[in-house]
């Protein structure tokens, strides 16, 4: 019965819950992978975006009510959104609502993660919401929202930061935060050049996920007071957090699995962390579980015909040894070994492919050695390319990231037609 008690709460929590995922950043240390998309629109795992785990979480946690924000080059994640994730019913209070920037109440594009807020606050208070969820679009995790939400009304909160251990080295990256003995934050610096340690814990820091959650109507009073200072950047961990811990009551919820340890969570803002997270799903068995059948991905995807593998002549099979691959691949008298190959790739023969993550729709010719690559969408790799095995000569055609991971986009092809709304 207690149980029961539980699950009643925290679905009623989730009901009145509306969710804001913040979807309109390039990400520009993804370099070229954001020079058509933003960032959340990046594909990513073979066959998704990576909007679509905030997206996925929401769904899975009884959050039925969302908004996504867009402003940088939203064309290819709007086209998505509403391809994939129109099977909301709106008759059952059910939505994905799309909130680009368009000057509601002022006369510029988002300033900030707080302005992209508060100039769509008149559509917040069409929902009459008890809580509102804020998320970045842009992260890789699976996430039940319920718990966070229990939390948040259990310490009697203003708002609830979740939070992740991460080492201080790549702390710069994040809001790094600082929290009592009861979880209550008392300092919080967002992306600071000397991030502070958990107490008791040199090396490590406690890290903002971009998850953020709030009673309605203080963070509407919140938006409404930063929206009035003219020195604020307008952003949320810059501003809103830092000037609240004192006079209000913040608290860190650290995101842990059922064991109790790190949960899995991957920020892929660089080339070397989108292609060491992608191929990080190849192991036998991967941190992210893309089979869990009880907390599925959804995403838009094209009708496919299945992978198909061609020719088996000893100097012409076609095939793949500890690789994904999606629907729609044909790898026709090619190898292809510890590589993640998005929908609708083509390999032809007496090619090599071998750690790499090659996007939806690329076409590989004939006799090309590929290795330690990401291969962006619609790229067409002319015959007899060689990737991968000199470094000096890879910088003077294409993109070479600090870990040696070469990007590829087809404008570096000399493919100019290529469809841009990628």
């Amino acid at each position: 019965m207690k149980n029961n008690r539980i699950e009643r709460h925290v679905s009623r929590l989730t009901q009145n819950t509306l969710a804001l995922i913040l979807a309109g950043g390039r990400g520009s240390r993804l370099k070229h992978l954001t020079l058509w998309r933003a960032k959340p629109a990046v594909p990513f795992g073979g066959k998704f975006r990576i909007v679509d785990f905030p997206l996925s979480n929401c769904v899975n946690s009884g959050i039925r009510r969302i908004c996504v924000v867009t402003q940088y080059k939203s064309h290819s994640l709007i086209r998505h959104i509403q391809r994939g994730w129109s099977f909301l019913r709106a008759e059952f209070g059910e939505c994905v609502e799309l909130l680009p920037a368009q000057q509601r109440l002022k006369d510029s594009w988002y300033a900030g993660t707080a302005d992209a807020v508060y100039q769509n606050l008149d559509i917040i208070r069409s929902h009459s919401p008890e809580y509102v969820l804020i998320l970045a679009g842009d992260h890789i995790y699976k996430m039940d929202y319920g718990p966070m939400l229990a939390f948040h009304v259990e310490q009697n909160a203003d708002m609830t930061v979740g939070c992740i251990e991460v080492p201080v080295d790549d702390a710069k990256a994040f809001g790094v935060m600082t929290a009592d003995s009861s979880g209550r934050v008392i300092r919080f610096a967002e992306k600071p050049e000397n991030p502070e340690s958990i107490p008791g814990r040199d090396g490590i820091a406690l890290a903002s996920m971009g998850i953020y959650i709030f009673s309605a109507q203080f963070l509407l009073d919140q938006l409404i007071k930063d929206a009035d200072n003219t020195s604020s950047s307008h952003d949320f961990g810059k501003d809103i957090i830092p000037d609240i811990i004192d006079s209000h009551r913040v608290v860190a919820y650290p995101y842990r699995d059922m064991s109790g340890d790190q949960a899995y969570w991957r920020d892929v803002g660089t080339v070397d962390a989108f292609w060491k997270a992608n191929l990080e799903l190849i192991g036998i068995t991967p941190e992210l579980n893309m089979y869990d059948h009880e907390w599925p991905i959804w995403t838009y995807q094209s009708q496919l015909p299945p992978a198909k593998f061609v020719f088996d002549d000893d100097d012409r099979r076609g095939m793949a040894v500890d690789s994904m691959v999606s629907g729609g691949c044909i790898v026709s008298g090619a190898s292809v070994r510890h590589s993640l190959l998005f929908s609708n790739v083509l390999v032809h023969s007496y090619s090599t492919v071998e750690n790499c993550v090659v996007l939806p729709d690329v076409n590989i010719g004939r006799n090309c050695r590929l290795k330690n690559a990401v291969i962006d969408k619609g790229c067409r790799v002319p015959d007899g390319t060689v990737v991968g095995e000199d470094r000096e000569e890879d910088a003077k055609r294409f993109y070479v990231s600090p870990d040696g991971v070469v990007l590829i986009i087809p404008e570096m092809l000399g493919d100019s037609e290529v469809h841009r709304a990628r």
